[in-house]
C-alpha cells in the first residue's frame, strides 16, 4: 500500500458511511453533487447492480457501477471520504476492476478508430481552386 493510500486510511478511518452522491463527488467522478444526484436519479450508478437514491450510504468493499459519457466504471470501493480530495488521493478511493478497465479501454481505442475525420472549416480560395483542378482533369 503506497503512503498516500495509507495516509488516507489513517484519516478516514473514523467514517463508516458516507452518503453515495457525497462519496461520487469526492471520488472526482463528478464534478458536483448535483451532477452526481442526477446521474443516480437517471439510473447511471448503481449498487450491487440495484437502482439506488443519493442518499444511500457507502461502506468500504461495496461494488459500484458507474455509467458516464457512454463509458462504464465498475469499482470496489476501498475508503470513505466526504470532503473531495485531490487527484491522486482521490483514486485511492476505489479500485477498478481488471475486466471493466480492459472494456473500457477497447472501447476508447473503438472510438478513436472509428472518429470522423476533422476539417478544419470552410476551403480558402486556393483549396478551392486546387480541389476543381483535381476534379476536372478527367
Amino acid at each position: 500500500m503506497s503512503s498516500r493510500a495509507a495516509a488516507l486510511s489513517a484519516e478516514d478511518t473514523a467514517i463508516a458511511a458516507v452518503r453515495v452522491d457525497k462519496w461520487l463527488w469526492a471520488a472526482r467522478f463528478f464534478k458536483t453533487r448535483g451532477l452526481a444526484v442526477e446521474a443516480i436519479d437517471k439510473g447511471h450508478v448503481r449498487l450491487d447492480d440495484e437502482r439506488i437514491k443519493p442518499s444511500r450510504t457507502l461502506r468500504a468493499g461495496d461494488t459500484l457501477t458507474v455509467r458516464k459519457e457512454g463509458l462504464t466504471w465498475t469499482f470496489t470501493v476501498r475508503a470513505l471520504s466526504d470532503r473531495r480530495l485531490s487527484a491522486p488521493l482521490a483514486s485511492a478511493l476505489y479500485e477498478e476492476t481488471a475486466a471493466s478497465l480492459a472494456a473500457r479501454q477497447t472501447l476508447l481505442e473503438q472510438q478513436r478508430t472509428l472518429s470522423a475525420p476533422r476539417f478544419p472549416g470552410r476551403p480558402t480560395k486556393r483549396d478551392r481552386r486546387v480541389l476543381e483542378d483535381f476534379l476536372n482533369e478527367s
